[in-house]
């Protein structure tokens, strides 16, 4: 068995997701030999709201019936699901990994962590897809596939 378990902070991230996503993440810590964490799983209303905010003007939100208060139009842009409430993250289906300790600037890391995801997913039979590939065509990291910490059901 390895030494490498979830700690508290991402059981409790994983509360309301999917059991097969719950359970590749719980063995591909197993198989990766690397730390990680579970930075979001099930996100609330309030939280796509927030990230939906981030990049964009009061204007924006107000088309898609946001609050001004999550304009973030100076953030960087994180989403660009046309419907804020579409994340498969609202419907428990998506998990966001990261290295531990944090480091988004070493992609290597989440490579090591997508490689023990995909492993842990057909080990169970649950196929997954990879936000740093979303056609699945193996070349990660192509024009606008760069949410690496970012993992869902299919």
């Amino acid at each position: 068995m390895s030494k490498y378990i979830l700690s508290k902070r991402s059981l409790t991230a994983l509360e309301g997701v999917d059991p097969r996503l719950v359970d590749v993440v719980k063995r591909a810590i197993q198989i990766t030999k690397q730390d990680f964490l579970v930075t979001e799983g099930l996100r609330t209303r309030e939280r796509m709201m927030e990230i939906y905010g981030q990049g964009r003007t009061v204007a924006q939100l107000a088309v898609k019936g946001i609050p001004a208060k999550y304009a973030k139009p100076k953030a960087s842009k994180v989403t660009w699901l046309n419907d804020p409430y579409n994340s498969l993250h609202g419907r428990g289906r998506a998990v966001d990994l990261a290295p531990y300790p944090v480091d988004y600037n070493t992609l290597s890391k989440f490579d090591k962590i997508a490689d023990a995801m995909f492993a842990s997913a057909k080990e169970l039979g649950v196929k997954i897809r990879w936000g740093a590939d979303w056609d699945g065509d193996g070349k990660i990291r192509e024009a606008g596939e760069y949410d690496s910490p970012h993992f869902e059901l299919v």
